[in-house]
């Protein structure tokens, strides 16, 4: 190939032997890469247990609501479903 169509520094080799051929060099290698892996795991395990945390105190706190209240909570999260599928049957046609 041509240098004049090299987007790497003449005197650099097109890739190592410990990249596997994917251009990448240096810091772009496997070790962080792997790396990120395990910090994307910990941040996702970290948002579960609080939304876990979180719907457990939701919860507490509607066992303790009154009646009413529950029954109010009940028609206005079935009005809010019903208008979200006429709004998909709208947008799909069905």
């Amino acid at each position: 190939m041509s240098d004049s169509f090299r987007t790497t520094p003449p005197g650099q080799q097109w890739s190592e032997a410990n990249t596997a051929g994917n251009g990448y060099q240096g810091a772009f290698g496997n070790e962080q890469k792997a790396n990120e892996g395990d910090n994307e795991v910990g941040k996702a395990l970290l948002i579960g247990l609080l939304g876990g945390l979180v719907s457990a105190a939701g919860y507490m706190v509607y066992r303790r609501l009154p009646d009413e209240q529950k029954e109010r909570l009940h028609s206005q999260v079935r009005t809010v479903v019903a208008q979200r599928i006429t709004e998909l049957r709208q947008n799909f046609n069905i």
